[in-house]
């Protein structure tokens, strides 16, 4: 995973008409194909009537999909996901409908239609970059609370949760290469007495200026 991402901060869009047909792209920023396709899923809902509903994501490292929704091949989703990677962007989720006004605007045009669609919903978006977090559970001791909210600081561990069950326990978020360096002073610390669980669970978030 990288550990910097560009994506965008919410959600933007663009409409215009060509030849009668009526064009809506609709962007979202997204975490998963899950949030992706429950978006679409609405969004067939909503414009129930409409000709088509031509979408792509993108989540990096070869990690896409798109969908011409019935129009010609290579006409929609493609082109679609060509916006997105112009502006190198990742954990995006763009829908462009399309309302058909009765006249076919041909092959050529019609992919126009949709880069410029997705091009335009972009291009309204703020666009914001994004650092890589893992989620952290640390398990201790009362007597060594200090030490551990003190490298929690100094390491810029956020989200913090404390827990209380069999013994005290902090979820946190920490940037990947941080929680070794975390892991071993807090070791050397306290005599290997507290434990440091890395779990398979990732976030990105808005890097602050």
């Amino acid at each position: 995973m990288n550990n910097t991402i560009k994506t965008t901060s919410g959600y933007s869009e663009f409409k215009f008409k060509e030849k009668g047909s009526q064009f809506i792209a609709k962007s979202y920023p997204v975490e998963n194909e899950t949030e992706a396709n429950d978006i679409l899923a609405n969004l067939k809902k909503e414009f129930y009537d409409a000709t088509h509903h031509c979408y792509a994501f993108n989540f990096g490292e070869n990690d896409f999909r798109y969908s011409d929704d019935g129009e010609p091949s290579g006409t929609a989703g493609i082109r679609i996901l060509n916006a997105i990677q112009h502006f190198d962007l990742v954990n995006i989720f763009i829908c462009v409908i399309r309302f058909y006004g009765g006249t076919k605007l041909g092959v050529g045009p019609l992919g126009k239609s949709y880069y410029e669609a997705a091009f335009g919903a972009l291009e309204n978006s703020n666009m914001v970059e994004k650092e890589l977090y893992q989620k952290v559970v640390i398990y201790y001791n009362y007597e060594n609370t200090s030490p551990v909210h003190h490298f929690l600081s100094y390491y810029s561990a956020i989200e913090m949760e404390n827990k209380f069950a069999d013994q005290p326990s902090i979820e946190c978020l920490l940037k990947p290469e941080k929680i070794p360096l975390l892991e071993n002073d807090l070791k050397n610390s306290t005599a290997g007495s507290v434990k440091t669980v890395a779990l398979d669970e990732y976030k990105y978030l808005k890097v602050e200026s």
